[in-house]
């Protein structure tokens, strides 16, 4: 059996994101929510609840799309959470065009 890899989003109880990689989704969930790691960012903004999630067969490839995540403003995020892949594309091309 081929091991799955998850990328996952959670909003905090404070309104921030924290996105992570796990093999248990569900495991990972109920670790943040109990604080198990007390210098884990989520400690102190608990309860936290998964708005996104996605998986991978391969390391690598879930590796990068958290770090993409990680790097998403604010206004992406909220959209990758509402599963909005149009409003997604919106903001690229508006990022795009305010580059140059």
């Amino acid at each position: 059996m081929r091991r799955k890899y998850y990328v996952y989003m959670l909003l905090c109880a404070d309104d921030s994101f924290y996105t992570g990689i796990t093999n248990d989704p569900e495991r990972r969930l109920w670790e943040h929510n109990e604080g198990i790691v007390e210098t884990c960012f989520t400690h102190e903004r608990r309860p936290v609840r998964m708005v996104h999630c996605s998986v991978f067969d391969n390391v690598g490839d879930a590796i990068d799309w958290e770090k993409r995540i990680k790097g998403w403003s604010r206004e992406k995020k909220l959209a990758l959470m509402r599963d909005d892949w149009q409003a997604i594309h919106e903001i690229v091309k508006a990022e795009r065009r305010r580059r140059g």
